[in-house]
């Protein structure tokens, strides 16, 4: 993508569109606040309106946060890049995908393309080989993919996959001629049935040779890569264990490696309140997290810094988006932060952007984080329908 002209918002002032510039404010909220419940509004309505204007989100002095779509009842969580440079975004709730082009490289989407329909909660989107990939609630497809029109044909499905329960969303991603699937688990917490279940899969990009990578991964639904071929993921522990018990993690994950749930938590701790008298030891041959989160954050989507909008001790630094808790008394999460990373381990955390939750009203709930080639970084928004943009 060529460098962003204009960021700005379509905000409706008495019929009359006009491009506003937002601006940010440096935030000094803690991870709890409080919560009364209220109307819920979507936060593109609760916009102020007017000239200059602070929006509920706030972000870092020195950056401009924008909205790039506004998809309506649209609710998009992946984020991913075609070969040209324009952003995707799955929206499972409509079974479908969609293409966000930007041909005037203003900042904001020319419009959106129904890429593929009628599909099985779509989630996880990748590129590779000229191909499209997509990862259905049930199975992962690829289809030919021109990027010039948008089109695609050839459907072709690579592999069957344990379908719905309690985390339907498959997120994958392509490394090195390897295809990578992450599949949640069918309950908060139980023995699987199906061993495909609560792992990371890796086959041959053609689908074949599937395999478990890595087990005893409750519900990793965002992973990236590292510049050394590192996966890290995000995985959401188990509920109703209170406000501060289990936490929920930031994992390296490793061939062969097992993370220890159903059995396990945190530090290799042993979860009492499930089959408490079964495999007392078990925890000792798992592998405990990179980072342990506060509990019932919901970290989903994660990118590492390398970006010039960003300074010299930030790059390679993690951004994590918190989706929200639902189950916790006081509510933590809605925002994003940044993960400090040094020599491969994380040192620190601080907020990055906030504001998605506003005294009783939870405005929006962020999922991924992507940075385009030019440095620009895109944020999905599944509550407010909206995809944001990140300059300077």
């Amino acid at each position: 993508m060529k460098k962003i002209l204009i960021v700005g918002v379509i905000i409706v002032v008495a019929a009359v569109f006009g491009w506003n510039k937002l601006k940010g404010v440096v935030n000094t909220q803690t991870a709890t606040q409080l919560f009364v419940e209220g109307p819920k509004k979507d936060l593109i309505e609760n916009l102020p309106q007017g000239g200059q204007l602070n929006i509920p989100l706030n972000v870092p002095s020195g950056f401009k946060l924008g909205l790039f779509a506004d998809l309506g009842s649209g609710l998009p969580r992946v984020l991913e890049f075609d070969p040209k440079g324009t952003l995707f975004a799955s929206i499972p709730a409509q079974g479908k995908v969609v293409a966000l082009p930007d041909e005037n490289t203003d900042g904001v989407a020319d419009r959106t393309v129904d890429v593929l329909t009628g599909l099985n909660r779509p989630h996880g989107i990748a590129f590779a080989a000229g191909k499209i990939f997509i990862g259905e609630s049930d199975k992962v497809v690829k289809y030919d993919y021109d990027p010039g029109s948008f089109g695609v044909s050839n459907r072709q499905v690579l592999f069957p996959l344990p379908s719905g329960g309690r985390h339907f969303t498959r997120t994958i991603k392509v490394h090195e001629d390897k295809l990578y699937t992450s599949v949640g688990s069918s309950c908060d917490t139980c023995v699987e049935d199906d061993s495909q279940r609560s792992t990371v899969l890796v086959s041959g990009i053609d689908g074949s040779g599937i395999r478990v990578f890595a087990k005893g991964l409750r519900n990793t639904v965002f992973f990236v890569f590292d510049k050394e071929g590192r996966i890290w993921g995000n995985d959401m522990g188990r509920d109703f264990l209170g406000d501060t018990l289990p936490p929920d993690e930031l994992n390296i994950i490793e061939d062969g490696k097992d993370y220890g749930w159903p059995f396990c938590y945190g530090e290799r701790v042993r979860d009492s309140q499930f089959m408490g008298g079964t495999n007392p030891d078990y925890c000792n041959q798992t592998t405990p997290p990179a980072f342990k989160y506060p509990a019932h954050i919901a970290p989903l989507g994660l990118s590492f810094i390398d970006s010039s909008l960003f300074g010299k001790d930030d790059q390679g630094d993690i951004l994590s988006s918190f989706h929200g808790s639902w189950n916790s008394s006081t509510p933590v999460g809605y925002k994003i932060v940044k993960l400090n990373v040094e020599g491969g381990k994380v040192t620190g955390v601080e907020d990055f952007i906030t504001g998605f939750i506003k005294g009783g009203e939870v405005l929006g709930r962020p999922v991924d984080v992507v940075f385009a080639e030019n440095g620009t970084l895109f944020i999905s928004d599944d509550k407010a329908g909206a995809i944001y943009i990140l300059t300077k």
